[in-house]
């Protein structure tokens, strides 16, 4: 019986992976534990079969620590974007001073993002470039927030910033749980623990109720 295998993007996105991975490995190590078809193997094989070594992640990690990083990489970049706009336009005082420190402290972190890109062997450049991804500031957003004015432009900013730091908090939880990297693990955590730090603050700035619902 033949099996068809569904059609896959060439570009498919660096989040589908991430959620993903978890749920291949099991069915893989499922499939493997399977021994109905297979022929019982002969005692001379058994005796002279070594042990298989363990499963080791590569000098550039597993799919799971690569999805991560090339992604969070444009995601930040993207944020920083918004957040110097932000820190020039924002109409409340307490929106311009936080949309500041968030640019220093994302900033920060892509100085941590772009070395650990270059020491998995993976590209600068945005392999996401044109893709809709989720929490992902896109021109379209930078462009509507340059036309934006006074309380429309913090409202905005406000509901963009917010879906950042809640989905780069997302991925980061899955690089914690499924990747091998233990650089990649330790920074997701940190950006993690950052995340739920701005978004505290986030939601007791002046008009995040009205903007945020």
């Amino acid at each position: 019986m033949t099996r068809s295998t569904p059609s896959r993007s060439p570009a498919a996105p660096a989040l589908s992976a991430l959620l993903a991975v978890p749920a291949l490995l099991a069915l893989t190590a499922s499939a493997g534990c399977s021994t109905a078809t297979e022929p019982a193997p002969r005692p001379s094989a058994v005796r002279n079969t070594a042990p298989a070594p363990a499963p080791s992640a590569s000098a550039s990690g597993t799919p799971t620590d690569a999805a991560w990083v090339q992604l969070m990489t444009p995601m930040n970049e993207k944020a920083v974007a918004l957040l110097t706009l932000a820190a020039d336009r924002a109409t409340e005082p307490r929106v311009r001073a936080f949309a500041t420190r968030l640019r220093s402290d994302q900033e920060a972190e892509l100085g941590r993002l772009r070395p650990l890109l270059t020491r998995m062997g993976l590209p600068r450049t945005d392999v996401h470039a044109g893709h809709a991804m989720p929490g992902m500031v896109t021109g379209s957003d930078l462009a509507a927030a340059k036309a934006a004015e006074g309380a429309a432009f913090d409202r905005l900013f406000l509901t963009r910033i917010r879906d950042h730091l809640r989905h780069s908090a997302q991925v980061s939880r899955s690089e914690i749980t499924a990747g091998a990297r233990v650089d990649a693990k330790r920074l997701a955590a940190a950006l993690v623990t950052a995340r739920e730090a701005a978004l505290t603050e986030l939601e007791a700035l002046p008009g995040a109720t009205r903007a945020l619902g």
